[in-house]
């Protein structure tokens, strides 16, 4: 007499297993060497999202920040040789272009193979499977990928930097030649450190038995990238020159005639003394001088005066 083999899960159980699974397990991982850009969407269960990348800004374009630029140029331009290069954290004030430099990376080498894979930081578990879909492709395929993360820091009860140490230098398979971390930061250690552990370890008052191991694992992070750059916040003098770089790129976007009117010299592209004001005004009011503060005043000049042409058209 046969016995029924039958264990079928009730209906119930099985849309729930359905739900974790949906919920937890993550899908394929697959990329396309013609794809210049990706994003990581979507968390745990998310996917790359080819991105349509814009490639108007140059590497040139990047004033006051030339000792960053050469550096980061060899080390890319040294990873898109196959020789050995660094992972990246470039840390320091705001607006200071660190973010533009990876832009500008992709404009000027993106023949080359450069491409890069944008992540943010609370989807950092997902590096792994990003890096072995890099390890996947074709033997013959010759693009080599950054892996970006933009504002880049950690409370000290987020675990999830403990991915990224791993693939940044830990891991058994961590030295590899198609995958460097390029990571920015307003915050150099990425990990706060705070003076109550100083405070803690000097009164006696931690429990720790090896409270210094603390203080160690709070830097530790931020060693194993092999590049570090810091960026500075820029003299008056540098704000204005680059203040001056964006509004000789707008009036040839706008492609009129520089006149009086517009307040800058047809000759050498000189900004006359009411533009220099308030650009510095402007800088003023947002607390401080940077190449993104710049670029923001161009664009406010550069919309205000195509504004003030319209309307002594009409």
């Amino acid at each position: 007499m046969s016995q029924s083999n039958n264990y079928a899960l009730p209906a119930p159980l099985l849309a729930l297993l359905s739900q974790y699974l949906q919920e937890h397990v993550t899908p394929t991982v697959e990329i396309d060497p013609s794809q210049l850009a990706y994003r990581w969407v979507g968390g745990r269960t998310g996917h790359l999202q080819p991105l349509s990348v814009n490639l108007f800004l140059s590497l040139d374009d990047l004033h006051g920040i030339d000792t960053q630029k050469s550096k980061l140029v060899q080390n890319t331009r040294q990873f898109l040789k196959g020789y050995p290069a660094n992972h990246v954290l470039m840390t320091g004030t705001r607006g200071a272009g660190k973010s533009s430099l990876i832009r500008a990376l992709l404009q000027a080498y993106h023949k080359e193979g450069l491409r890069i894979i944008e992540i943010a930081r609370d989807d950092l578990q997902m590096l792994d499977k990003i890096r072995t879909a890099i390890n996947e492709l074709p033997v013959d395929c010759t693009c080599r990928y950054i892996v970006y993360c933009d504002d880049l820091a950690f409370n000290g009860q987020d675990e999830s930097y403990r991915t990224l140490k791993s693939v940044l230098d830990g891991a058994l398979d961590s030295e590899q030649d198609k995958l460097l971390v390029y990571a920015t930061s307003n915050r150099r250690r990425l990990l706060p450190q705070m003076m109550k552990d100083n405070l803690d370890i000097y009164n006696g008052q931690t429990d720790e038995v090896n409270p210094y191991e603390t203080i160690d694992e709070t830097v530790s992070l931020s060693d194993r990238f092999g590049l570090s750059l810091s960026f500075h916040p820029m003299d008056q003098q540098t704000y204005l020159q680059i203040v001056q770089h964006y509004i000789a790129l707008e009036l040839q976007r706008m492609s009129a005639h520089t006149d009086h009117d517009m307040e800058v010299n047809a000759e050498d592209g000189s900004l006359s003394n009411k533009i220099r004001i308030d650009a510095l005004r402007w800088a003023s009011e947002r607390g401080g001088r940077s190449g993104r503060v710049a670029y923001q005043f161009s664009r406010y000049w550069s919309g205000k005066t195509q504004l003030a042409i319209e309307d002594r058209k009409s």
